[in-house]
């Protein structure tokens, strides 16, 4: 699988990947943007945007115009906010794929934006945010980020708080898309059963009225780790379970070595044969969902363990994940040459699975290509991983897993966190 890149007379990107045996066409729109880039006095409003773009725009004024117009051909749309992206896509019958740009493209240039829509949408999204306060698997990821980049945007979180959400005027929406929604800060991803030509002539039609004038780049504040210590944050939940997640900060984006260290964090969490979901769920039953994971932006970067478990059982369930952190960096549990063939595999496996969905075919591709400014194809990342050694995963273990680069958040019914301190420190 391989792609392609198209740079418009309007400084807007465009890359397509073709895959001709399928029936479907993703198309997406990247915006090099999220809560990151916010004032904290609108804290949230690149989410807040994402659902406005749905609410009406120039072509189809209402929010049932829209949808009519995508279920219409039998399609689905929906869009995602990040730290440091947003995007929008449309997936739909390669032979609707017109249909599918016209209407995606009308929705994210000419959004109207209508004042009444804000309002009654403020209520939609404060209550979006409540919900994720009864969903703690969801949202400890923002509590871990919230300790590990605190005192920086990347900390907040995403949906920002019902108080900046009420806040937020359709003046600052306008502000907000002329500092971000240009040609030169977008990307357009097509991928699946639609030709090249056809995908260019279409966004060519489609895309054209992007205005780019008034660009310019918008720096990030960028984040510098000053941890010298083992961080603890408890947020405070009466609840039947304790969710924790575990994590040593870690590498940004573009590290030379990611490939050693997605192996290493799928030997730790990867699957249900992976150290942790054996150690912590099959030989001791302490939690039902355990998973490693490695999260990148352009500055930083950490590989954490998430862990659900009973509130009795969260500390016996911390130190079991600290053991076995700790045990490969200093050799007691030394990794073996049959671990990192399966990781290998199951890496490989994954990834080719995934790429199967036009949808994640522009996920794959989009991301990388919009802060990396390139991306590598999946037969380029199956080199990369067979490429890892040993000594290679040995050494990003020892560079990573060390008590100062240490982080615990914990959400579940504890007021004192003594004895959690004592555990990590």
């Amino acid at each position: 699988m391989t792609y392609k890149i198209h740079k418009l007379k309007s400084g807007l990107t465009v890359l397509v990947a073709p895959m001709p045996s399928l029936e479907s066409v993703t198309i997406t729109v990247w915006v090099k943007t999220g809560s990151r880039n916010e004032d904290p006095k609108v804290a949230g409003i690149s989410h807040f945007l994402e659902h406005m773009v749905f609410k009406g725009s120039k072509k189809r004024p209402t929010a049932r115009e829209i949808s009519q117009a995508v279920d219409a051909i039998g399609g689905e749309f929906n869009a995602a906010t990040s730290k440091d992206w947003t995007n929008f896509h449309i997936k739909a019958s390669k032979n609707n794929a017109e249909t599918a740009m016209d209407v995606l493209s009308d929705m994210v240039i000419n959004p109207i934006l209508a004042k009444d829509e804000i309002e009654r949408e403020k209520g939609t999204i404060v209550q979006e945010i409540a919900m994720y306060e009864d969903m703690p698997m969801a949202k400890i990821g923002e509590v871990f980020e919230g300790l590990v980049f605190a005192g920086n945007q990347l900390g907040e979180d995403t949906a920002g708080s019902p108080k900046t959400v009420k806040a937020t005027k359709r003046e600052d929406f306008i502000k907000y898309r002329n500092l971000h929604y240009h040609p030169k800060n977008m990307l357009v991803t097509v991928a699946g059963g639609i030709s090249e030509e056809k995908a260019l002539d279409l966004i060519n039609k489609y895309f054209s009225s992007i205005k780019g004038q008034s660009y310019r780049d918008v720096q990030d504040q960028v984040f510098t780790i000053k941890q010298k210590e083992p961080q603890i944050k408890l947020h405070y939940k009466k609840s039947e379970q304790a969710h924790f997640i575990l994590g040593f900060m870690g590498d940004p984006r573009d590290y030379k070595n990611r490939f050693a260290q997605s192996v290493l964090a799928n030997i730790l969490g990867g699957g249900m044969s992976s150290r942790l979901f054996i150690e912590v769920r099959e030989r001791r039953g302490l939690a039902y969902a355990v998973k490693t994971g490695i999260e990148r932006y352009q500055d930083t970067g950490y590989i954490e363990t998430y862990v659900g478990t009973d509130p009795n059982k969260a500390e016996e369930a911390i130190k079991v994940v600290l053991d076995q952190y700790y045990g490969i960096a200093n050799g007691k549990l030394p990794i073996t040459k049959s671990e990192i063939d399966k990781a290998k595999g199951n890496i490989k496996g994954l990834l080719a699975l995934s790429l199967e969905d036009t949808e994640a075919v522009n996920a794959f591709f989009g991301e990388s290509y919009l802060f990396l400014g390139k991306a590598l194809t999946p037969e380029e990342i199956f080199k990369k991983v067979e490429t890892v050694t040993l000594k290679d995963i040995n050494f990003e273990a020892k560079k990573l897993f060390v008590p100062e680069k240490l982080n615990l958040a914990i959400i579940g019914p504890f007021k004192d966190k003594f004895k959690f301190d004592k555990i990590i420190k």
